[in-house]
């Protein structure tokens, strides 16, 4: 649980400063990792989005913010 979310949100911006990748960089990440993960089965590329709904949920329940 999380105690204190101003210094979380702090570390996240700070985090993001730090590391300042452009779009390019950002999604050259983001395909290798579809790529891999398409490539162990983990997903299928035909429809990425199967089972998001349920994975929403599932966040907003962790999270707190209902349904």
């Amino acid at each position: 649980m999380i105690r204190n979310t101003d210094k979380l949100k702090k570390f996240y911006q700070d985090l993001i400063r730090k590391e300042n990748i452009s779009h390019k960089e950002a999604l050259a990440i983001y395909e290798a990792m579809h790529k891999e993960a398409v490539s162990l089965g983990i997903i299928n590329s035909e429809n990425i989005l199967e089972g998001l709904e349920v994975d929403l949920r599932i966040a907003r329940a962790i999270n707190g913010l209902g349904p």
